[in-house]
């Protein structure tokens, strides 16, 4: 079968953090250090911006993205940026609603309304657009995945069905993920409500194993790519992750990209974990599409200024033309988002996110 072949996202990043060092300059004002806040003397607002990262995007092969969007806050502020990163999704979240962090880069629904409820300071800043450059396609997706070898089992009839997976070991990525976490567990207990035996199943049901549980037993990798990873070393039978977590790892070498019934392979070249699994092979049993997860912001340690400057910059042509940011697919130069055709940064409300917010 031959392989779809992708340029690796480590070397697009790559290409795309130099584009912003010739244009931007040596010197961005951008740390590296645990984000302290250090306050402006007369007011809460943070003198240095700390961005917090979740677990996925605190990884090695993400270091490159991290640089470019601190390169373009510093910009938009003139403010000396910091990155924290994280091996909790607890801990970025409560970063942002406590305030030692302003910015939550690339948080998902369900933690920006876990961050909101902690804290109403906590707001949006802006997510990124479907190809039609608006919020009506402006989504991700949730996979729930099995090994290849083993998909027939969660055949029903010629189609993939979620309904073997009862009595398999389960891992998540964290119980405040929202493709990881929130929207599996809503389509299971909805899929199931047809089941007598699962007729009443809670999410609390799911969180934990045992002989009379739903699963065998229940895993949580802390982070999408920790999922994926207790599948293909066979810590798990099933696992939930999102698929743009796990695309610079793997390349779809079956079926239609980001629907149920494709193959992914581990690439040769893979970084840590999955660098011990190349070559092994997963099926995607359910795709569920998911809003794209924000930027958010603490408006008590963000200032105004600075929060609408942010929004500006992000928002703009000049962003959203530049291939540093969204590459076009043929173009030599490749930055953090695919240009398939009117992707850019959009500002976003609070309402926007209430199909997640009453998810069961």
């Amino acid at each position: 079968m031959k392989k779809i072949k992708k340029m690796s996202f480590v070397k697009k990043a790559v290409a795309a953090v130099t584009m912003l060092a010739m244009t931007a300059g040596c010197m961005t004002g951008c740390g590296t250090g645990n984000g302290e806040v250090q306050q402006t003397s007369g007011s809460n607002y943070a003198d240095t911006i700390t961005l917090v990262w979740y677990p996925n995007e605190s990884a090695d092969t993400f270091a490159p993205t991290r640089e470019i969007v601190a390169d373009l806050v510093h910009k938009a502020t003139g403010k000396t940026v910091e990155q924290k990163l994280t091996t909790d999704y607890a801990i970025a979240i409560e970063a942002v609603s406590s305030g030692t962090a302003q910015i939550g880069c690339i948080f998902g629904a369900e933690g920006y309304i876990q961050a909101k409820n902690a804290n109403d300071a906590v707001e949006l800043l802006v997510v990124e657009s479907g190809a039609s450059g608006t919020l009506d396609d402006a989504m991700y997706y949730s996979y729930l995945a099995v090994n290849e070898e083993d998909a027939a089992e969660y055949m029903n009839g010629d189609k993939y069905s979620i309904e073997n997976i009862a009595g398999k070991k389960m891992s998540f990525v964290s119980n405040s993920s929202t493709s990881g976490f929130k929207v599996p567990t809503n389509s299971i207990i909805s899929k199931m409500k047809t089941d007598s035996k699962w007729a009443n199943l809670t999410v609390d049901d799911l969180m934990e194993g045992g002989s009379d549980s739903f699963f065998e037993e229940v895993l949580f990798g802390g982070s999408h790519q920790g999922a994926a990873f207790n599948l293909l070393s066979g810590k798990s039978d099933v696992s939930a992750f999102c698929d743009t977590e796990i695309e610079p790892y793997a390349t779809c070498v079956s079926g239609e990209a980001k629907q149920a019934g494709t193959v992914y392979e581990i690439n040769a070249d893979a970084d840590a974990p999955f660098d011990t699994v190349a070559g092994e092979r997963f099926t995607v049993i359910a795709s569920t599409p998911v809003m794209n997860g924000p930027f958010i912001y603490n408006s008590e340690t963000l200032s105004p200024e600075d929060a609408e400057a942010i929004k500006a910059l992000f928002t703009s042509d000049e962003v959203a033309n530049d291939p540093a940011i969204f590459y076009n697919p043929d173009s030599e130069v490749k930055g953090l988002y695919k240009k398939t055709d009117n992707e850019r940064f959009l500002t976003v409300e609070d309402s926007w996110y209430d199909p997640i917010r009453t998810m069961e």
